[in-house]
């Protein structure tokens, strides 16, 4: 089972989630990427946090829609490494960037003000809209 080390580490546990609450959890990601978008020229910072946001947690949906979600501390992430092995190789760089966003939304949160540029915000948004259609192109199937 690809998920066995994170459950005999406690950092994952079973759930049955309903398709409403796998929904619920796209549509706040879509609404991310629109709020990211809208704010996008007037703080890059918070662009970014919003759609690194977008990612989580159409990343949680996916978790959601396997039968798993997150426990304990540093859920964020287990996320990124549920994430990981549930899309594979294919993906990997594109979850290396998940995992990368993840570190610097910390530091932007908790530690230091002005850290992304308007360019990093912009790609941020464009890598986070490509990241919730794959999770949804991935979930398509479990919420129909």
């Amino acid at each position: 089972m690809p998920y066995e080390q994170l459950l005999n580490q406690r950092r994952i546990q079973p759930y049955n989630a309903t398709k409403k609450e796998i929904k619920r959890l796209l549509d706040i990601a879509e609404r991310d990427l629109s709020t990211a978008q809208s704010i996008i020229s007037k703080d890059p910072d918070w662009c970014y946090n919003i759609a690194y946001n977008a990612i989580l947690q159409s990343s949680r949906a996916l978790m959601f829609s396997i039968g798993f979600r997150p426990r304990g501390e540093a859920q964020h992430a287990t996320v990124v490494r549920f994430t990981r092995k549930t899309v594979g190789q294919e993906y990997v760089d594109l979850v290396a960037v998940f995992d990368q966003m993840r570190r610097k939304r910390n530091k932007v949160v908790y530690e230091m003000a002005s850290l992304v540029g308007s360019k990093e915000a912009k790609e941020a948004l464009a890598i986070a809209r490509s990241f919730v259609l794959l999770m949804s192109g991935l979930i398509a199937g479990s919420i129909d």
